[in-house]
């Protein structure tokens, strides 16, 4: 196969995590990839660890918040390559707060980076997608389909990447488009680490037990078979997933007060 018969994935995202896995269970597959991230130097580590495989990576420092970081990624994609396969919106942040006591300017990080950092990404390689009849992918959550209490900002970036991509798809139904949203339930990474306090700061070390969560490798292999599959949603975990969905179209006050309890038994929870 030469280099321009192998399929291209663009991953937001990649230097850690759900982002990372999928790098490297793409690159497994044989994918030529371009990845984007803030941490340049963590981009050039994984480039030198997978070229080895036989296939180019491209990376690119990319601030998702910021549109013209998300065409260049883009741009640099289609002059390398010359298509687009697979398009990941993985990047995303967190926060912890009460919704009266948060800042506004966290509320609005984060959905800088979660919902128009996909609105940007996916209008850029929107064009490229079609023409290959790829894919387009939005790693959303379960708080994307239930109000997540204590994450706010996060749960209502969530839904309105859901709300995106689910019309992207519609309105593109007969052009050969498939659009996967991926939810996953708690996940090992370091997006706990790295969400927000009610001013803004990251809060440094995750409130929850995270040796029983999915791997994001395990959650990395689940979505490559879905894209595969050409599925349109992928939620994962029965309990945490597919359960707490099936609850939130029956049996939502149920699963208000379902929620609350759990998150309320989290250390220093910020419910009184």
């Amino acid at each position: 196969m030469t280099q321009q018969d192998k399929k291209v994935a663009v991953i937001t995202g990649a230097s850690s995590g759900i982002g990372l896995s999928l790098s490297r269970e793409f690159a497994k597959k044989g994918w030529n990839l371009v990845l984007g991230s803030r941490n340049i130097h963590r981009l050039e580590e994984i480039k030198n660890e997978l070229e080895i495989n036989g296939i180019t990576i491209i990376i690119q420092s990319t601030d998702v918040r910021i549109e013209s970081d998300c065409q260049e990624l883009i741009n640099k994609c289609i002059i390398s390559f010359g298509r687009i396969d697979v398009m990941v919106n993985n990047a995303g942040i967190s926060m912890r707060a009460l919704f009266g006591e948060v800042k506004l300017h966290v509320i609005k990080e984060v959905m800088d980076v979660n919902f128009w950092g996909t609105a940007y990404c996916s209008h850029y390689s929107l064009p490229w997608l079609i023409e290959s009849k790829g894919t387009l992918v939005g790693v959303i959550s379960i708080a994307g389909y239930i109000g997540l209490p204590g994450r706010s900002a996060y749960s209502a970036s969530k839904f309105a990447m859901r709300g995106l991509l689910n019309t992207i798809r519609v309105e593109n139904l007969k052009k050969g488009l498939n659009v996967l949203v991926v939810a996953p339930g708690f996940t090992r990474s370091d997006i706990r680490k790295n969400a927000l306090n009610p001013e803004g700061l990251h809060q440094g070390e995750t409130p929850r037990n995270e040796e029983k969560m999915m791997s994001s490798e395990a959650v990395a292999v689940e979505i490559i078979r879905a894209i595969d599959k050409r599925k349109s949603s992928l939620v994962l975990t029965f309990w945490e997933g597919k359960f707490t969905v099936f609850l939130s179209k029956l049996f939502p006050r149920l699963l208000d007060r379902l929620a609350y309890a759990h998150m309320a038994k989290e250390p220093n929870s910020p419910f009184k």
